[in-house]
């Protein structure tokens, strides 16, 4: 049908004039800044095109899991006994136990000492996870996948067949490998004295859960284990919603209680600090925690766990609410720029901000 009245050969004619003179702009030697502004905007559509078959290739198809199978072969040859020297927590009867896994990656045991029952969260090497349940000498009686993604869910089917009783826990709205038992926001699982409560933090992927380990029971701090929401000064892509869905699942963590315990996903701390050095310069409680972790992976050794209350005072992600933030990115992207960021525009910048510091 023609636009507003116009016959449908003039629309072609136009169309073809139109991509005539784009290509005219790219080629031609007296356009350079058009042609760059040209360039880079195909080049940033055809990025994110491809971005987006992968991510599908990945996350849908047997493609994903042959890919993980690959990392797997590879962080096994490369670190045999992990990429990190981690120290388990003890609590009252309670102990949790990080868990090395491909290059970067964290699993980890919640482990009831008395009653020698194990759950296992985001157990993506099986091989890792049960020679750790072996050395424990616990059962295993359930897994706590926060999302889809293969280096975190790549080892439910090894272990929920090796472990009969062992139950698969999960959101229904994330394709989640051999899940049994799918959990919604607030739900809570029960084994010995362990109480977790799964939070529905959207974002990363759709069906994104975090999980809460109450620290009452056992008189402790609450454990938090973030999956990919939450990183050392850091926080997840969102390759499945906008800012503002990542946002108010960053604002659900930050309801918790300042000495809850941070278990994260992956170990980025370093890298994650560096970046918030650019963002926040003077900030010392930042330098304080950059020197210390640079202590401990010099000699390889996990920087996890930290605590909320510590992740407020450096973690970016986490400080969208804070002035001088919006004083470091400068202006707006509004048509005056003098209205400033709203958060979830300054949890936008901020990512962005992050991807190009690591491109350098």
């Amino acid at each position: 049908m023609a636009w507003r009245g116009w016959p449908a050969s003039w629309l072609w004619v136009a169309s073809c004039g139109l991509l005539l003179l784009v290509f005219v702009l790219l080629l031609s030697p007296r356009s350079c800044r058009a042609r760059r502004t040209l360039r880079g905007l195909f080049m940033a559509r055809s990025k994110q095109l491809l971005f987006r078959i992968g991510y599908s290739l990945y996350t849908r198809t047997r493609l994903g899991y042959l890919f993980y199978r690959q990392q797997l072969r590879r962080a096994r040859n490369r670190y045999p006994k992990g990429h990190s020297r981690t120290q388990p927590r003890l609590f009252n009867g309670v102990k949790v136990l990080p868990i090395p896994v491909l290059s970067d990656n964290y699993s980890y045991l919640i482990i009831d000492t008395q009653a020698r029952l194990a759950v296992a969260v985001d157990p993506s090497d099986p091989q890792a996870v049960q020679a750790s349940i072996e050395k424990e000498g616990v059962n295993l009686v359930a897994i706590l996948c926060t999302h889809k993604h293969w280096d975190h869910s790549g080892g439910n089917r090894d272990l929920s067949r090796r472990h009969q009783d062992c139950r698969v826990y999960g959101s229904p709205q994330d394709n989640i490998p051999y899940l049994t038992h799918p959990l919604c926001h607030q739900d809570v699982v029960s084994v010995g004295r362990l109480q977790i409560r799964a939070l529905a933090t959207p974002g990363h992927t759709q069906g994104h859960l975090v999980y809460l380990l109450d620290g009452e029971p056992y008189e402790g701090p609450s454990c938090l284990f973030s999956g990919d929401l939450l990183f050392l000064s850091g926080c997840g892509r969102t390759f499945e919603g906008t800012a503002e869905t990542m946002l108010s699942s960053l604002d659900t963590v930050l309801g918790l209680g300042d000495d809850t315990l941070l278990w994260p996903g992956h170990e980025y701390a370093e890298e994650n600090l560096g970046f918030a050095g650019v963002v926040e310069p003077e900030n010392l409680a930042r330098e304080r925690k950059m020197q210390w972790v640079q202590r401990q992976r010099m000699e390889r050794k996990s920087t996890c766990p930290s605590t909320l209350g510590e992740e407020r005072s450096y973690n970016p992600f986490l400080r969208t609410h804070c002035l001088v933030l919006q004083e470091a990115l400068g202006p707006s992207p509004g048509p005056t720029g003098d209205d400033g960021y709203s958060r979830a525009q300054l949890l936008e910048r901020l990512r962005q901000l992050k991807d190009l510091h690591k491109s350098k």
